[in-house]
């Protein structure tokens, strides 16, 4: 992933709060033997207490196919891209140019966690893990609770494994048109509140966040 200067993160902090309400997104673990990498769209938890770079726990079933690459190459990335929205041409030509002249973009967040997998196969561990992501995502509970042996999940263990992810290396990207004279910022500002599509308040809130935080 390219990342500018004026698009890089400002700090952990940045990343970490937009990280923390954002928790769907995809693993990409290396193929076999020259084959395509697999991607798995998954739910995750993210922890920024353990470690320099902190860690991520997920689930996914026992036969899904990318186990046996993920045990030949537990090095994986987990990437999250959300609050995009595209930006038309004329909206991002510069002051006094005719608006044809304007260059079609994307804005986008995006955060890439590469690290370690540890795959969990111990039913505590991996009930353990069951509990800390239903207070994550069921924080008002209502789900019984998972232990082995135990109904109405403990039974069901079997047929999942857990996946821990240590983080070494973190690459957050924040393409907000930071790069852009402040009046071209101003006109797209007011044009996303105009056009109010899906993706638009999110992108709008990010624009003027770095703005006023440059």
């Amino acid at each position: 992933m390219l990342i500018h200067p004026w698009d890089a993160a400002a700090d952990d902090t940045e990343w970490q709060q937009w990280l923390a309400a954002h928790d769907f997104g995809q693993l990409a673990v290396n193929g076999l033997d020259g084959e395509p990498p697999f991607v798995q769209p998954t739910h995750f938890l993210y922890d920024p207490a353990p470690g320099p770079h902190g860690e991520v726990l997920l689930h996914l079933a026992r036969p899904n196919p990318m186990w046996p690459a993920l045990a030949a190459a537990p090095q994986v990335t987990l990437s999250v891209v959300d609050d995009h929205t595209f930006i038309p041409g004329p909206w991002h030509a510069a002051p006094g140019a005719p608006p044809e002249h304007g260059t079609p973009t994307s804005f986008y967040a995006a955060v890439q966690l590469t690290g370690t997998a540890h795959v969990l196969d111990d039913p505590r561990a991996k009930a353990d893990l069951l509990e800390r992501q239903l207070a994550h995502f069921q924080p008002d509970a209502g789900t019984a609770p998972v232990a082995p042996g135990q109904e109405p999940f403990g039974r069901m263990l079997a047929g999942i494994r857990g996946v821990r992810i240590e983080v070494t290396r973190v690459r957050a990207k924040f393409k907000y048109g930071g790069n852009k004279p402040e009046e071209v910022q101003r006109r797209v500002t007011g044009l996303l509140a105009d056009r109010a599509a899906p993706g638009d308040a999110a992108a709008r809130a990010h624009q003027l966040r770095r703005r006023s935080a440059g």
